[in-house]
Order: C-alpha cells, then sequence, then structure tokens
C-alpha cells in the first residue's frame, strides 16, 4: 500500500538462515523494465511474462526446484512513485509469500529501468533519489539481507547511453560517461543507506562479464580500450584506480575529480560484496579493424574470463545469471546449463571461492532476441518452466543437479551461512 495508508511492519524476530548450505543455489524472477520508443513504452517483464498473474504459482516453483535463494526485487518504476513517496502493496504481498516458503530473496531494487518521474540515467537527481527508495525497502524488509541494489551497471549504461537501445538512447560518450557515474554513485550511495538500516547487509553485484577479441592487428587498440572499458563500473564501485587511459576517457568525457574521488572512497564497502557475474553465449565479443563488434560466441568461457574478474578484485563470486534458449533438439539449454556448472566447478576447484549458482530465469522471457528494443512479443525458450508454468528439460535438470550436488557441496563448501555478521 502507499506509506500514507499503511505503517511499516515491525521488524522480524528472526532471520532466513542457510545453515549449513554453504552454497546458494538460485533462479529469478525476470523484471527487466527499460523504456523504448523515446520512454512511450515500458518493457515490464514482470506483466510480460505473467508473474503479476501468477506469483503465488512462481514462488511455488522455486521451491519444487529445491533453490533456496530467488534474485527478486519489486518494481521500481511501480513503486516509486515520487521521492519519498511509494507504494508497496504488491511488495508487501510477495515478500510476506517469500518469507513464509522460506525463500531467501536477493533483492533487485533497480533492473535496467526508472520511474517515469526520473526519467532516464542522465538525471542528477536519480543517486539521492535512489538510496532514500534503498533505505525504505531496508526499514520496510528489515529480515531481508541479501542485495543488488542496481542490476548489471555495465549494460544499464552500455544500452542506454552507447548503443542506443533503451531509456535515454543516446550514442555519445559524454552520455554514456553520465549514465556510469549516475548508475554507479547510486548504486554506492544505496549500499551505504541500506548498511544504516541493515548493518550486516550483503550485496551481490550481478554484473556482465565481457571479454573483447581482436580480429585482426588494426583491432588491437580498440580491443585493449573496450576490455578497460568492461571494468569501469565495477572499479568505481569497488574503489579500484582506474587505468591511465580510462582515467582520461572519464575526464574527458564529463567526470570531475571530485565525481573520480567519490568513488575513490567506496572501497570500505567491499568487505560487504560479492562479485556476482552473469554471463551469456554473447559475453564474448571480436572486434574488427574499424573498432565495431560482434559477438563472437563462446571462445574463452565462464571460467576464464571469470578468473580474471576474480584476480582483479579479490571477492568472492557468484554465477548470478546464465540461460539458453531450448533450441530443436530439446537439449541445448541442458547441454549449456551442465557447461555452465562444469566451469564453475573447475574455478572453485582451482581455488576461488564461488558461493553460488543461477539459472535466470524461472520463467521463458518475452522479446530478449531482440534484446526488448522492438515489442513484438516473441517468446524466448530459455526459463526452467515455459510461460504456462510448465517445466522445461532444463528445469528437470536443474532439480536433478540441486538434489545430487547439494549434500556434496554443504560438506565441502566456503561456509557461507546466512545471516552473515558483517
Amino acid at each position: 500500500m502507499l506509506d500514507a495508508l499503511s505503517p511499516a511492519p515491525k521488524a522480524a524476530l528472526s532471520l532466513h538462515a542457510l545453515a549449513g548450505q554453504g552454497f546458494l543455489f538460485a533462479t529469478g524472477i525476470e523484471n527487466s523494465a527499460p523504456t523504448i520508443q523515446g520512454g512511450r513504452i515500458r518493457r515490464d517483464q514482470m506483466a510480460e511474462c505473467g508473474h503479476y498473474d501468477h506469483w503465488r504459482q512462481d514462488f511455488a516453483l522455486v521451491k519444487e526446484l529445491g533453490c533456496d535463494v530467488l534474485r527478486y526485487g519489486p518494481q521500481i518504476h511501480a513503486t516509486l512513485r515520487a521521492p519519498g513517496r511509494h507504494d508497496w502493496s504488491f511488495a508487501d504481498e510477495g515478500f510476506a509469500e517469500l518469507r513464509r516458503l522460506g525463500i531467501v530473496p536477493v533483492v533487485d531494487l533497480c533492473h535496467f529501468g526508472l520511474p517515469d518521474f526520473l526519467g532516464d540515467f542522465q538525471n542528477p537527481d536519480f543517486p539521492e533519489i535512489f538510496a532514500d527508495y534503498a533505505r525504505a525497502f531496508a526499514l520496510r524488509f528489515p529480515w531481508v539481507q541479501l542485495y543488488t541494489p542496481v542490476n548489471e551497471m555495465f549494460i544499464t549504461a552500455v544500452f542506454s547511453a552507447k548503443y542506443g537501445w533503451w531509456n535515454e538512447q543516446r550514442r555519445d560518450d559524454r552520455s554514456y560517461v553520465t549514465a556510469i557515474k549516475h548508475i554507479v554513485r547510486a548504486n554506492v550511495l544505496a549500499m551505504h543507506a541500506i548498511l544504516e538500516v541493515r548493518p550486516d547487509a550483503i550485496f551481490i553485484q550481478s554484473e556482465s562479464t565481457e571479454h573483447f577479441h581482436p580480429e585482426c592487428p588494426a583491432a588491437l587498440p580498440h580491443a585493449e580500450h573496450r576490455n578497460a572499458e568492461r571494468f569501469l563500473t565495477l572499479d568505481l564501485n569497488y574503489g579500484r584506480r582506474v587505468c591511465s587511459a580510462m582515467y582520461e576517457y572519464l575526464m574527458d568525457n564529463g567526470m570531475t575529480r571530485d565525481e573520480y574521488h567519490f568513488f575513490q572512497r567506496g572501497s570500505a564497502l567491499r568487505r560487504h560484496c560479492i562479485m556476482g557475474n552473469d554471463w551469456y553465449v554473447t559475453n564474448e565479443h571480436l572486434i574488427a579493424g574499424d573498432g565495431h563488434s560482434r559477438w563472437a560466441g563462446e571462445v574463452f568461457g565462464y571460467d576464464t574470463v571469470t578468473r580474471d574478474y576474480h584476480a582483479r578484485y579479490g571477492l568472492p563470486v557468484m554465477h548470478t545469471e546464465t540461460n539458453m534458449d531450448e533450441g530443436p533438439r530439446g537439449d541445448e539449454a541442458e547441454r549449456w546449463l551442465w557447461k555452465q556448472w562444469s566451469g564453475l566447478m573447475r574455478l572453485r576447484r582451482d581455488g576461488v571461492p564461488v558461493l553460488g549458482f543461477t539459472w535466470y530465469s524461472l520463467t521463458d522471457q518475452i522479446d530478449w532476441n531482440h534484446a526488448l528494443r522492438e515489442q513484438r512479443g516473441d517468446v524466448n525458450p530459455r526459463g526452467l518452466y515455459d510461460l504456462d508454468r510448465n517445466i522445461r528439460t532444463v528445469g528437470r535438470a536443474y532439480r536433478r543437479l540441486i538434489e545430487t550436488w547439494k549434500p556434496v557441496l554443504r560438506a565441502d563448501s566456503h561456509c557461507l551461512t546466512l545471516p552473515v555478521s558483517a
């Protein structure tokens, strides 16, 4: 309900715990909601994929799979009505049911889009208003410990202000840097705001993991630039100094020294962070001599590229998104699942602390084959369940994987137990 009509509930007396679990098996409810066509159309995947009508059934399916964890969050455009004014009606019901079922949410507060009154990621008011929203959520649901404040900061900025696909639909470097600094500042301020309410909060940065391959010698400088640029959002978020080329790029395109220094003060948040990384067959790119890129398919793979990210940040890792369409053979998604799982297990064998795995999302999606740029209504058969909530082959495979690996990882784990004391 609206804040004025519904007082916040009292703090919970107990917290969800994963004592003895040691590894987070997760899925997610797809809640992307960018705007297209100059803001005239909202691509709310919760609506398009039927979650608003089937949310109780969806949560029951999560339990049926054996998942302990769900990437989930209220839609910011429907919940944040104006600065300091919220409609919690849908969130109140949903989070009460998650708690009743014993499903641990990783709360996704901003997934690719903003409320209409904020417009887009060029708006300098976004970071502070978003931080206030994050604080309000934490106050209303004090039992929640795990958060992804802004989902895929890199992709949000790239698709909105570099490729011109969503939201502000811009294609210039200054708009791109503006989006980056507003998005990451919002994420950092939200983490601080949540910690004021929940000092032992844990933040799982669900971020796209990328690599750019040069096609020819002329492509080398372009690939070098893109391979440095892919780290910008996490570097700023974790208070890590960027390389000299990226520093010049940021300064040349509108970031001030004071803004850069703000991000450098963020390293204290690292102890609250798990580096969540997302991996799809589209995450490796081939760069041509003119600087243009195209998808390369899987060349290095999840484990190789993730090792680069872990070496850079030294944080625990969670595989926070992957999927593959079920193709004509019927086993394409299942094969991808086992390939991802094998890469994850190799990382663990090599000493990288991988704490969890996620197939995203619970159900099929709509129009992601067009990156939501076109409203065609194409069903993407990449969920654990189809849109009629019938389990897919990959759903059965994931359920078996959880059943067989859970007892093994319980005995041989990195001992993550929730709640974690900060």
